[in-house]
């Protein structure tokens, strides 16, 4: 037999001054994780398409594009984006699929955000 708390509330007897509450938890949601964006640096792809890149996939600036192309430059790679899994995945296969039908080696991969 099931007695829930509005009939436990309601059957027992209220001594003088007491007073029943019922609150109600809510479960604690947690931010999914996120994933960065990387794009690494090669011998072969033109800075142009690189920039085209950052700017179509990305949708940053035409600055803010060069300016990330020459990290990836000088440093060998670059954080392009901070997404979800899902949209993290789905950039990285857009980059990829992009620079392959362009006969590019331009590579993308992505990593979970510490």
């Amino acid at each position: 037999m099931q007695i829930d708390a509005w009939q436990m509330m309601t059957d027992k007897p209220k001594t003088d001054g007491e007073s029943d509450v019922i609150t109600k938890t809510k479960p604690k949601t947690q931010r999914p994780p996120m994933y960065k964006v990387l794009l690494l640096n090669d011998d072969y792809t033109p800075m142009e398409f690189v920039v085209h890149v950052l700017e179509r996939f990305f949708g940053v600036s035409h600055s803010q594009a060069v300016e990330i192309m020459l990290t990836v430059h000088k440093k060998g790679v670059a954080v392009v984006g901070v997404f979800s899994y899902e949209i993290a995945e789905t950039k990285v296969a857009q980059v990829m699929d992009f620079a392959r039908r362009n006969q590019h080696p331009l590579q993308c991969t992505m990593e979970k955000e510490d």
